[in-house]
């Protein structure tokens, strides 16, 4: 499953050319998140990007911090509508859900986009309360969906054991990112650590 690199939410009373401007804003900051880094990002950057005025920037956006909330948001949004579209799924067995989590993680994990955007948000949640939100929302929602199926493969399993091996499966899962993403060192090993997750 590949995944969209963000999920927007359209705007209500807003034309379509307006919505069409923001959703490029937003790409536009997205990449150059994942190609520059945080500090690399300006509404001048941005807007030089889109090949637009910074005032056109700001009539969407009045700061960096909003512009920046809602590319984090469209991103998760993405990551979120995955997990549920396999969660929901009523064609597959536990195991199978289990199965199609996990190669969708370490799929995604391969990604320039992954590999990049991540470690970065993970940086900025140490200093920002809404980057550290954002980032544990969608890990719990990827832990709530792990849950819910580890409970259909295993219901003697208990809550604490249920939710501590959730937490051992989101760590080791993504933690694999600093090992096996994007032109990273092992990423010759993905194919056995797959196997082995």
């Amino acid at each position: 499953m590949n995944l969209p690199d963000l999920k927007f939410q359209p705007r209500t009373g807003m034309y379509a050319r307006g919505q069409e401007s923001i959703e490029m804003i937003l790409r536009e900051a997205q990449s150059l998140l994942i190609n520059e880094g945080y500090r690399a990002i300006s509404l001048r950057k941005i807007a030089a990007a889109c090949n637009m005025k910074v005032g056109n920037v700001t009539y969407y956006f009045s700061t960096k911090d909003k512009l920046i909330q809602e590319m984090l948001d469209a991103t998760m949004q993405s990551y979120i509508a995955a997990f549920g579209e396999i969660s929901d799924n009523a064609a597959m067995t536990a195991e199978e859900k289990l199965t199609a989590l996990i190669t969708l993680v370490l799929d995604d994990i391969e990604t320039k986009k992954t590999t990049r955007l991540f470690p970065e948000l993970w940086a900025l949640a140490n200093f920002d309360p809404f980057v550290a939100d954002l980032v544990e929302s969608v890990y719990e929602i990827e832990r709530t969906i792990f849950r819910s199926v580890l409970k259909d493969l295993n219901p003697a399993l208990t809550d604490e054991e249920r939710e501590t091996l959730c937490l051992f499966l989101s760590a080791s899962l993504e933690g694999q990112t600093m090992f096996i993403g994007y032109e990273k060192r092992w990423t010759d090993k993905r194919p056995w650590i797959k196997n082995l997750a």
